[in-house]
């Protein structure tokens, strides 16, 4: 078997573990959560209609920020529709699916990292960072 060959068949046997992976990390009780969350999410008219709306005063209130135009209630009055979004129970439950997934990447995360003595999912691809 020649060097380019054996690279190949290691380069081929990384990108297999990596899609076993993906599909093991699909099939964990918080994909599946987070999967569902977001389907109620996007199925849901009421939540599609208060995520409109948060959108746009939060597009609103960065356009007043940026001519210098913005207001402390302009910023209370986004903060108060992200929080009525947030406690509408649909959304409150894919935010809660949402963060259980984050974790659970942040652990495979750390798993990978540890034996290659870099943060993969974070500096792996940086330069120069302190």
């Amino acid at each position: 078997m020649s060097v380019e060959q054996a690279a190949a068949d290691e380069q081929a046997s990384i990108e297999d573990l990596g899609r076993e992976l993906g599909e093991r990390i699909a099939g964990t009780s918080e994909y599946e959560r987070f999967e569902a969350a977001r389907e109620a999410v996007q199925r849901d008219e009421e939540v599609q209609a208060k995520i409109d709306e948060f959108e746009q005063l939060r597009a609103e209130f960065m356009q007043a920020r940026q001519s210098g135009q913005a207001t402390n209630a302009d910023l209370h009055n986004v903060q108060d529709a992200q929080d009525e979004l947030h406690a509408m129970p649909v959304m409150s439950e894919f935010l809660d699916a949402q963060d259980q997934l984050s974790d659970t990447l942040e652990s495979v995360n750390k798993a990978i990292s540890e034996p290659l003595a870099v943060d993969f999912g974070g500096e792996a691809g940086g330069c120069c960072q302190d």
